[in-house]
């Protein structure tokens, strides 16, 4: 069964990341409010971070590794290290949201910080610039594979980066990504052939093979443009 990510669609998509989180909010709002109840707060930030982050981090691991897949060795995209730093933002998050609840109160004292407040702040620096790298490694990873894929050939940063800015501002990027998505991943369609390939005397090689990155260079896979 064909992935769920990849079938979505993207008014779906959007709905779950930002329709539905402002009605948590208002809910949120009404219940703290009749209730009297701060903690409240916590558990309703819980439950948007989670929906959130499930929805927008399981597109970008499921979207990213269906188009891993689809690129042969000589591309040079390393699916395991997109896998590592997808997840890892995840777990940073998770773990500074726990740690708000959980060590809070040791971090402050009568109201003022603890010393345990700069020992907690130099541990959560590093990993939190790290995560921000992995986060745009990931927006890197998507945006370049799903151009090498639809164009069937190596690309330069200049062919992707529009595709790199509508990540970065998903919410309304998914409006333009995964329309391009669905149509990749539809099994009832025929492969998309590239604008290359118009002439229709120039049959496409659907091998899914790659043209060497660097002239002079043989993989032993082949080229599938012919010569321009």
């Amino acid at each position: 069964m064909t992935n769920w990510f990849l079938r979505a669609k993207h008014w779906q998509l959007f709905i779950l990341i930002f329709a539905v989180p402002i009605v948590i909010e208002m809910v949120a709002f009404v219940t703290v409010f009749a209730t009297h109840e701060i903690a409240m707060v916590f558990v309703f930030m819980f439950v948007i971070m989670a929906l959130v982050m499930g929805v927008q981090f399981g597109w970008f691991y499921n979207v990213g590794t269906a188009l891993g897949k689809k690129l042969p060795e000589n591309a040079g995209m390393n699916l395991k290290r997109f896998r590592s730093f997808v997840i890892t933002p995840v777990i940073y998050f998770c773990f500074i949201f726990i740690s708000m609840i959980v060590f809070g109160t040791f971090l402050f004292s009568g109201g003022r910080p603890s010393p345990f407040f700069g020992l907690g702040f130099l541990i959560i620096v590093p990993l939190h610039l790290f995560s921000m790298f992995c986060i745009f490694y990931t927006y890197w990873f998507i945006a370049k594979s799903l151009k090498m894929v639809e164009k069937w050939n190596h690309v330069e940063f200049g062919d992707y980066i529009g595709e790199f800015f509508l990540l970065w501002f998903f919410p309304v990027g998914v409006w333009f990504i995964q329309p391009r998505i669905n149509r990749l991943f539809d099994p009832t369609l025929p492969p998309q052939v590239p604008p290359s390939y118009s002439n229709p005397f120039q049959q496409p090689n659907l091998s899914g093979q790659f043209p060497d990155q660097y002239p002079g260079q043989n993989s032993g896979n082949g080229p599938i443009y012919p010569p321009k």
